[in-house]
């Protein structure tokens, strides 16, 4: 059975992103593109909702870089029940229930599985207890009320393990759990 590893990017406050926010919340560092760089290097399988993919598949030339190449290049499935046809190379349009087809490819893939941004389907695979890692890359500001797509809105209580962390470029935390398939405490 292979890993299903999401990752997230989201302000201290929750948020994937801020009406006014750059990329990467304007906290790009060198660390962050090594890491960018080493994960994008690594056999893997790309699980995209059909919002992100278009929104990494139509950025302009200008602002496609090494990692956006190697990424376009991966192996990598869209769910989407409206998009018809995708541009990257070793991508497919899947309309299958995401739970079932996502318990099928863990079983059947011969590399690891991975999710970058698509909050919704993060959110139904956390939900069904698919996820082996939660990688969350936190950038040090409070978005406040600019606030778009509250990562955590309407996901399911759930106890993680903190099993791994670290600190890039001095100020971005990359937090990794695992859910323990426990309930969380409760009073």
């Amino acid at each position: 059975m292979r890993t299903l590893t999401v990752d997230i990017f989201v302000s201290v406050d929750g948020w994937a992103g801020g009406e006014n926010s750059p990329g990467y919340f304007g906290y790009h560092g060198p660390d962050l593109e090594e890491w960018i760089t080493t994960e994008a290097a690594e056999p893997q399988l790309v699980v995209f909702g059909r919002r992100t993919y278009e929104a990494l598949a139509g950025l302009p030339e200008e602002a496609r870089d090494e990692s956006w190449q190697r990424m376009s290049d991966l192996n990598a499935v869209v769910f989407s029940r409206t998009l018809e046809t995708v541009s990257w190379p070793n991508t497919r349009v899947c309309r299958d229930d995401l739970v079932g087809e996502i318990g099928r490819l863990k079983a059947e893939s011969d590399v690891p599985l991975r999710t970058m941004g698509s909050l919704s389907v993060a959110r139904q695979l956390l939900d069904a207890g698919l996820v082996d890692r939660l990688r969350l890359m936190t950038f040090p500001l409070l978005v406040g009320s600019s606030g778009r797509e509250p990562f955590f809105a309407g996901v399911a209580a759930a106890e993680l393990e903190l099993v791994g962390r670290r600190v890039l470029d001095g100020r971005v935390l990359l937090v990794e759990y695992r859910q323990t398939g426990r309930d969380i405490p409760r009073a």
